[in-house]
């Protein structure tokens, strides 16, 4: 029942938005904020590890003319910031960031002449002495809340056509379309005769009639009681959280925050909790030292969490070396899989029951 009322739903949506959308013709500007997450490893040769860049977080601008009802195409612009790391001879890490900037064009398909659209296109992007061309594929979704002015969400995939890296990047924007886009105004229908209904009255579809529905107006997808009131039921929810490290290490791998960011975001949307870390090592050494190393480990991803937002009173670490085991052979990858901090959340969620 719940799929097949968000199929609707999503068909309503499209089917409204659609015809909203249709008559938009004429140029546009946007502005957007960006994100780009790069997979450029080993672009500078003169360091062991070579220079590894990893993201970008930024803004941009846009230039677009809107030919039909399903086609449009732009000029972009993005102004961007990278982070990147380098491993020096001594084997030591340096991080940093570097500006950089994307510019290129794209087509748009606007699927039926709605809200959702395909995006195609060329970008340059040069940073951190790259000069490189990519092929970029992607889709979008754009919704407006006045005739002229609209939000849009996209995302894309980057295919680089000098070197083999594989981008993924995201933007969020408003837009402005020039020109009168106003719809005609709707023809209203004649009005129809009622029939004088046989059987009780329900507004609202509940099979609760009006005289005894004490809630009007429920919501097609929830099931009600005998009053016509919504149900509701407790169900638990579960949130864990698993962080490996590398051999004789305590530092949290960057791979892993946004795991703890999200682990953060469940703690907030749920005070009253608190939150047990247990750190874990393999059996590779000694015991009083891995028990002081699982420790500092637990500390290290609790220092996260307080980072994020979280209250350090809510946060118990706990080192247990190699007492528990998750994987008891004595191979490199049972290894690897043992030297982890562990934690599990569960709470009790008051939810609507559907019908």
């Amino acid at each position: 029942m719940k799929l097949k009322s968000l199929t609707i739903a999503l068909a309503l949506a499209a089917t409204s938005a659609s015809s909203f959308a249709a008559e938009k013709q004429g140029f546009y500007i946007g502005a957007f904020g960006d994100y780009y997450d790069a997979s450029w490893e080993n672009i500078r040769d003169y360091a062991p590890g070579g220079l590894n860049v990893d993201d970008s977080t930024g803004w941009g601008l846009e230039l677009g003319y809107r030919f039909s009802d399903h086609w449009s195409a732009r000029l972009e612009y993005a102004d961007m910031d990278f982070d990147w790391d380098l491993t020096e001879s001594d084997g030591t890490t340096m991080s940093g960031s570097e500006s950089g900037k994307r510019y290129g064009i794209d087509g748009l398909y606007h699927f039926g002449g709605g809200p959702f659209y395909g995006i195609f296109g060329l970008k340059n992007l040069d940073a951190v002495d790259e000069d490189l061309m990519f092929a970029n594929l992607g889709a979008g979704y754009q919704h407006y809340f006045t005739d002229n002015f609209a939000f849009n969400a996209e995302t894309s995939l980057y295919q680089g056509l000098d070197r083999g890296y594989t981008d993924v990047g995201a933007k969020l924007g408003l837009s402005y379309i020039f020109g009168d886009q106003s719809s005609p105004e709707p023809v209203e229908p004649a009005p129809t005769v009622v029939p004088v209904a046989v059987e009780p009255v329900d507004s609202d579809g509940d099979n609760i009639p009006d005289a005894d529905d004490q809630c009007a107006n429920t919501p097609m997808t929830d099931a009600v009681d005998g009053t016509g009131c919504t149900l509701y039921e407790d169900r638990e929810v579960t949130k864990s959280l698993l962080i490996t490290f590398p051999n004789n290490t305590s530092k949290v791998s960057q791979q892993y925050l946004d795991d703890i960011a999200k682990a953060a975001a469940f703690l907030k949307e749920h005070p009253g909790t608190k939150v047990l870390l247990e750190g874990h090592t393999s059996s590779v050494g000694k015991a009083d030292y891995n028990k002081w190393l699982s420790k500092k480990r637990a500390d290290a991803v609790a220092k996260k969490l307080i980072e994020d937002g979280i209250d350090a009173e809510r946060l118990t670490t706990v080192g247990l070396g190699e007492e528990r085991l998750k994987n008891p052979a004595n191979t490199a990858e049972a290894h690897a899989e043992n030297r982890r901090v562990e934690a599990h959340v569960s709470v009790i969620e008051r939810v609507k029951v559907e019908r």
